[in-house]
């Protein structure tokens, strides 16, 4: 069959650790199950894999878009290596990223979302047979999988009242806290969900914090906040199979601060901005735009003078220098996408710790 083979998700190491559950069925056991099927004799169930590697390797496997062969295809897994005797199948359809459905995104887009994971990636897969045979059965694939098994990251600003949530912990325990929200509190104007665990405060895990400590740490965050929490299920979902939840794994859609998307055709006198490297407030080096031109393509986009370019044509810039980012701008001769955010986003998402640079 003819096919389409996106290069950069294959290689010969990672680290991947399967799980699916079933509360009938041990921890351990190899074939683990998300969710009983009552529609179709035969189906079998998604299955999830946290895969985590370090900045020199890949996910080792590659993601097809074949003709006559519907969804997202696992193809290329390395013989013999982890991800094969753990479980991942050459002919899986891919489901989730990150607890985002993809079946029905564009293929490089779901290419993109991996790629942006940097070193962790959670992803649901079904196997090839039972896939085709829902979708010949008309099922709404995405309703075998669980609604939200992402963590949330809120900011909080607090009013004349406070943060708007109290904060509970077993006596003598560290690291286990729950949140009471105050309703139409800043809390829950941020949407933390009443019950949740709390994670990370401002980047920071607080396994290690009495609750004394906690409070202290709360009054050293002057009038805002940054909170990682999960409600109860989320927290399980990940508490037992051992793994850590990150921000990087976060639902950030209720965060005061967004990346924007700027498409660009080149006019006449051209695009209309300069590009400047300079240093991060955050520390590094970035890319950044500057001397926008009144009327012309980059001010009609909604380019903002000091927006840090973070993506160039849907790739990453992480890593390159000035000259190799002004190639990337030139590569296409009339027009250009650009992925940027403003100096405030840039240093509250570097302020949450490792995981905000996976989240920008």
């Amino acid at each position: 069959a003819a096919m389409k083979q996106t290069k950069g998700l294959e290689g010969d190491k990672m680290s991947i650790i399967k799980f699916e559950f079933n509360p009938k069925v041990g921890i351990d056991n190899p074939a683990l199950t998300l969710t009983e099927d009552t529609d179709a004799e035969g189906l079998g169930e998604p299955r999830f894999y946290l895969l985590t590697k370090d900045s020199t390797e890949t996910f080792g496997f590659c993601l097809h878009e074949e003709l006559g062969c519907q969804g997202h295809v696992i193809r290329q897994i390395e013989l013999g290596g982890v991800a094969q005797r753990r479980g991942l199948q050459d002919g899986d359809r891919l489901l989730q990223v990150n607890g985002h459905f993809v079946d029905h995104m564009d293929h490089l887009r779901v290419v993109q979302k991996i790629k942006a994971s940097g070193n962790q990636v959670l992803l649901a897969v079904l196997d090839g047979d039972s896939y085709e045979a829902a979708k010949s059965l008309g099922r709404d694939l995405s309703q075998m999988l669980p609604d939200d098994i992402r963590p949330r990251l809120c900011h909080i600003t607090r009013d004349k009242s406070g943060f708007g949530f109290s904060v509970s912990c077993p006596e003598g325990t560290k690291g286990t806290f729950q949140l009471s929200v105050l309703q139409d509190g800043p809390a829950d104007r941020a949407g933390v969900p009443p019950g949740c665990w709390l994670l990370e405060l401002n980047g920071d895990s607080v396994k290690s914090y009495s609750h004394t400590q906690l409070t202290r740490k709360l009054k050293q965050s002057g009038n805002k906040v940054t909170l990682l929490v999960a409600s109860s299920a989320v927290e399980e979902f990940y508490r037992l199979r051992g793994l850590r939840v990150t921000a990087a794994l976060a639902d950030t859609s209720r965060l005061p601060f967004k990346v924007r998307e700027l498409h660009l055709v080149k006019g006449p006198a051209g695009y209309g901005f300069l590009l400047k490297e300079d240093d991060c407030s955050t520390g590094g080096v970035g890319q950044f735009l500057w001397d926008v031109d009144v009327g012309l393509p980059a001010e009609q986009a909604g380019m903002r003078e000091g927006d840090r370019v973070l993506a160039v044509n849907g790739e990453s810039i992480e890593g390159l220098d000035h000259e190799q980012t002004v190639r990337r701008i030139r590569a296409r001769e009339d027009q250009v996408t650009l992925l940027v955010i403003d100096p405030a986003g840039d240093e509250f998402y570097h302020s949450v710790g490792p995981g905000g640079t996976l989240l920008l």
